[in-house]
């Protein structure tokens, strides 16, 4: 077997930066300048690996600061290939304030607009949406999800109706909870679900084993939150200088290096990172770019982050 840094450095040598490199089955062909992207199983329409999560991040209310750095915020997002935007009712005065931002972005024709029904039965459920569209300023939501599985009988029928009806583009079910997986899994196997979320990181791979596989057999498009474990991730990795041969799949950080190990599971459509820091945001669209890690490369990045 060849060490891991010569394999590195054979790697390199060989140029396989090029197509080369990205012609395996667990490679995304994409430019230096191109964002890589993947397509929704249900229509082949394509995503960005990166997208962008709201929870504590933009939920300030009218602190008019607040708001003015949230706003460079969104504009780097979209100014670096962004598209995907997940919010929910549950995440305080997010959905207003993204909307009201949204307003005075430039270049966001891309936008892909998520959020969740987060209640308990029809009416509100229906009416909670309702407030979500106005807050936004959707007036179709490309992703409608019934969020930590709340009375989610009852919300997907309403939703099967309103995707008949344009309403909304797509439906999906969330949870962040590990305790719920379980019947998640359930719900899975026999609704009719273009997108699921649930947490998903380097040091978090349960849903290796059966909630990815799932969903590649059923055709469900994957956002992944919590990639970076709620900051954790880099407490663990805090002075620790990455591995030389990150360069070979065109990673500068940690963050990238957390962000390309997630979005290059062949299962995963996007992951959602939060943040509401301008450098941050731009460090984790920057993971969007490039080379992706082969099933090989990601045993080393977990043997790596293990040895540390």
């Amino acid at each position: 077997m060849i060490p891991v840094g010569q394999r590195r450095r054979f790697l390199k040598t060989t140029a396989l930066a090029g197509a080369a490199l990205l012609a395996g089955p667990t490679r995304l062909a994409a430019a230096p300048s191109t964002p890589i992207t993947k397509p929704v199983p249900a229509s082949g329409e394509q995503l960005p690996v990166i997208g962008m999560g709201s929870w504590q991040t933009f939920d300030v209310g009218d602190d008019s600061q607040r708001r003015a750095e949230l706003l460079k915020v969104l504009q780097a997002f979209f100014d670096h290939g962004g598209g995907v935007i997940d919010s929910s009712p549950m995440y305080g005065t997010s959905e207003q304030v993204i909307g009201d931002l949204l307003a005075q972005v430039a270049g966001k024709s891309a936008v892909f607009a998520a959020t969740k029904v987060w209640t308990h039965g029809r009416e509100e459920g229906i009416a909670q949406m309702q407030r979500s569209m106005q807050r936004m300023g959707v007036a179709v939501f490309d992703l409608m999800q019934i969020h930590n599985l709340v009375d989610w009988r009852t919300h997907l029928e309403t939703l099967k109706r309103w995707k008949t009806e344009g309403k909304v583009r797509y439906i999906g079910i969330t949870t962040s909870h590990g305790r719920d997986h379980d019947e998640l899994e359930r719900v899975l196997e026999t609704e009719p679900f273009d997108f699921v979320q649930f947490t998903y990181s380097i040091a978090n791979r349960r849903v290796e084993q059966r909630l990815l596989p799932l969903a590649a057999d059923r055709g469900i498009a994957t956002l992944i939150n919590r990639p970076y474990q709620g900051g954790r991730l880099f407490r663990r990795v805090k002075g620790k200088a990455l591995p030389d041969w990150a360069a070979d799949i065109d990673c500068a950080s940690w963050g990238q290096y957390f962000l390309k190990f997630v979005v290059s599971h062949p299962a995963v459509t996007c992951a959602i990172p939060a943040t509401s820091k301008l450098h941050h945001m731009v460090d984790n669209m920057g993971a969007g770019f490039g080379r992706l890690p082969d099933a090989s490369i990601r045993q080393d990045m977990i043997a790596y982050l293990e040895s540390l």
